[in-house]
């Protein structure tokens, strides 16, 4: 019947999930290990740790039919066994060799999670290198899964005797008894009893409750390892005992261990960590976390509003219930910062993607390269990650392509033959900021300004400065690549990272030294979800200023603006002139002070035209927001990056104030919702909160 073979497929596709999910971490913790061990960290942890890794990736491939997966990550599994057990040397060569294993394997696990098939023979190349390097060392791939014993001892065949006894409960975590049974009858000849004793009577039975308990008897050559690798994801939902027939003497069960799968080291290392204590953890659904989300995101602007009203209240009549609102402040603050930090992910899973693009890229362009990472536990709104990606893979071929020399260019220099990519995270101020640094040939300003200045993008008599020369090459299809390739030299790049920084709120910056190298500096906010901001009135509207983008705060004195044909006003300050942008006129706002003497001026970093001063009526105090999507709600505004709900109910805009000036030289007057008519976009937005 269909509903019988929908609740069958359900725990099944759970279970895949959940593994899959797990393989991600387990790629990312290989990755890192592989790296720390070609740079020469080649101890006896680091190798344990990077075996599990490639272990439980496999361990977990045969029950849903993984056969290439299996096939490979045996081979592979083999080849570090070898290593472990000091049988091959850990040369550069077979450092090499484990990087080009990781890829392979990280590609074949992600063909496995999306069902899709990999070309023929795939990997082929790299298994065959593996074991040819154990064949070299006299070892047989066939040997990954079994301990290392005596040569004069062979493993025979014993008989084991299994007592499986679901928790309850197991079920209901998408674990499924079937898929075990058949996963351990692979394992050699199996007979196996069920006991129903516990079953209830069919009036109180819950379809989604485990009654039944298994007695197996199971004849194999296999180690007691790979029989607890079956019941590895479910052995803390059950009671497993496993008994042999033919118990091993207590040293060779010690060495036994040593040299056996995860499954006994890690049982070493969790006792280890048991001993220590251990931070405990459990997955959620990351849609489970957003609904989360938005919940707080309506707590806080209910609790915005209540304290708006309690400020009405006299505080001598009703202390109690205004001193009730501000524990609700303080609580509600607390449980969103909370919330934002369950968000939180370190950058690690991008930075994880970066050796492999390096190590693929340089050895296209004939470039010996390494990459050194750091800060990659520093933690961002997951937001901000997923957008992450391409910026970085840009910058770091742009890197690879532009700033690193080739080996025989770089000794003719006076450098060594392998050039270095720093790639850096820390938080700084509320912000997260990336650093994406080469020793390289750094930038040729005067072949830049040159090549700008022949396509037009520069006046011919422009006398720029160093930094603004560097910014050049953030504009859109401008390179000074000779030869056109797949790589570079069709100008598209560095404006894609820009633009795409941009739209998550960051700014980005370039240092150089010509021949010595360039670093690029990402400045992001740690999430889009929240942002503090400076609330301003102009005429009846209300617009939200980013905290991080302010830079001051002044009223001028009539002296201090000075007209420009053609381009609106200046204001001089400090020996700088700064543009102004006029809010009211920039979006047709009726009844607001259009002197900025007489309202205020807000300076801002703006990334395309420096600091910029806005004109707005009036400050009305700071606070934190929680920003809502006007596209999603309402329709998009150029000029305005979001909207939120404040404590009297009404819309406010938050401000994009990079884009403020650039639509003021344009000289076009943006549409808002609105004001007379507000109703309909508040309800939308007011929804959506």
């Amino acid at each position: 019947m269909p509903v019988t073979s929908d609740s069958e497929a359900y725990p099944v596709a759970q279970f895949r999930k959940t593994y899959f999910e797990e393989c991600a971490e387990l790629m990312d913790a290989l990755q890192s290990n592989l790296e720390l061990l070609a740079n020469g960290q080649e101890d006896d942890e680091t190798l344990h740790a990077i075996f599990r890794s490639v272990h439980s990736v496999k361990g977990g491939a045969g029950a849903f039919g993984c056969t290439d997966l299996v096939a490979f990550s045996h081979t592979f599994e083999s080849l570090l066994d070898a290593l472990r057990d000091h049988k091959i040397p850990a040369t550069h060569d077979i450092k090499q060799l484990l990087l080009r294993a990781s890829d392979a394997l990280a590609d074949i696990v992600n063909a496995a999670r999306l069902e899709q098939q990999l070309p023929p023979n795939f990997g082929g190349d790299i298994s065959a290198a593996m074991r040819d390097a154990l064949q070299g060392a006299g070892q047989s791939a066939d040997v990954a899964s079994a301990p290392a014993v005596p040569e004069a001892k062979t493993l025979t065949e014993q008989t084991y005797r299994i007592r499986f006894r679901p928790h309850t409960e197991m079920l209901k975590k998408a674990n499924e008894p079937l898929l075990l049974i058949r996963q351990l009858g692979k394992l050699g000849s199996l007979s196996t009893e069920v006991d129903g004793s516990n079953l209830p009577p069919l009036e109180s039975l819950d379809p989604e409750a485990a009654y039944l308990n298994w007695s197996f008897t199971l004849d194999t050559a296999v180690p007691r390892s790979a029989i607890q690798d079956v019941f590895e994801f479910v052995e803390d939902d059950c009671d497993l005992e496993i008994e042999s027939s033919e118990p091993a003497a207590p040293r060779a069960e010690a060495a036994a261990s040593d040299t056996t799968g995860a499954s006994d080291s890690t049982g070493a290392v969790a006792a280890t960590v048991a001993a220590v204590g251990v931070a405990q953890s459990i997955r959620v659904d990351v849609d489970k976390v957003d609904r989360l989300v938005n919940l707080v995101g309506e707590l806080v602007i209910s609790q915005a509003m209540l304290t708006e009203q309690g400020l009405g209240l006299p505080a001598d009549k009703y202390p109690e219930l205004i001193q009730g609102i501000e524990a609700l402040a303080q609580s509600a603050r607390e449980l969103q910062e909370s919330v934002m930090a369950i968000r939180a992910q370190p950058v690690k899973s991008v930075f994880a993607r970066m050796p492999r693009i390096v190590r693929e890229l340089a050895a296209t362009l004939g470039k010996e390269v390494r990459i050194v990472t750091s800060g990659e536990m520093t933690e961002i709104d997951k937001t901000v990650i997923e957008q992450l990606n391409d910026p970085l893979t840009h910058m770091i071929r742009n890197a690879l392509d532009h700033g690193i020399e080739p080996p025989v260019e770089r000794i003719a220099a006076g450098k060594v033959r392998q050039g270095t990519i720093h790639l850096s995270a820390a938080q700084r101020s509320g912000r997260i900021v990336i650093e994406v640094s080469d020793d390289g040939r750094g930038i040729n300003k005067e072949k830049i300004l040159a090549k700008a200045k022949a396509r037009g993008l520069v006046p011919a008599g422009a006398n720029l400065t160093d930094d603004e020369i560097n910014e050049l090459i953030f504009l859109p299809a401008f390179s000074t690549a000779e030869v056109i390739s797949n790589i570079s030299g069709r100008g598209v790049g560095m404006d894609v990272v820009k633009r795409n920084v941009q739209a998550l709120g960051g700014r980005i910056s370039v240092k150089s030294r010509f021949g010595h190298g360039s670093s690029f500096t990402l400045s992001l906010p740690l999430t889009l979800a929240v942002v503090d901001g400076m609330v301003v009135s102009v005429g009846r509207e209300t617009f939200i200023i980013p905290l991080v983008a302010i830079v001051e705060n002044l009223r001028p004195q009539t002296a201090d603006i000075h007209p420009v044909v053609g381009r609106g006003h200046v204001l001089a300050l400090r020996g700088e002139y700064l543009p102004l942008v006029y809010l009211h006129r920039l979006f047709s706002i009726s009844d607001a002070i259009g002197d900025p003497c007489r309202g205020i001026v807000i300076i801002v970093q703006s990334e395309s035209a420096g600091r910029v001063g806005i004109v707005v009526d009036e400050l009305l105090g700071q606070q934190q927001v929680v920003v809502k999507s006007l596209e999603a709600n309402y329709e998009p505004v150029d000029g305005i990056s979001g909207a939120t709900i404040l404590g009297n109910g009404r819309v406010a805009l938050i401000l994009d104030v990079a884009r403020l000036h650039e639509i003021d030289v344009r000289g076009t007057a943006m549409r808002l919702p609105p004001p007379d008519a507000p109703t309909e976009t508040e309800k939308d937005l007011t929804h959506a909160a």
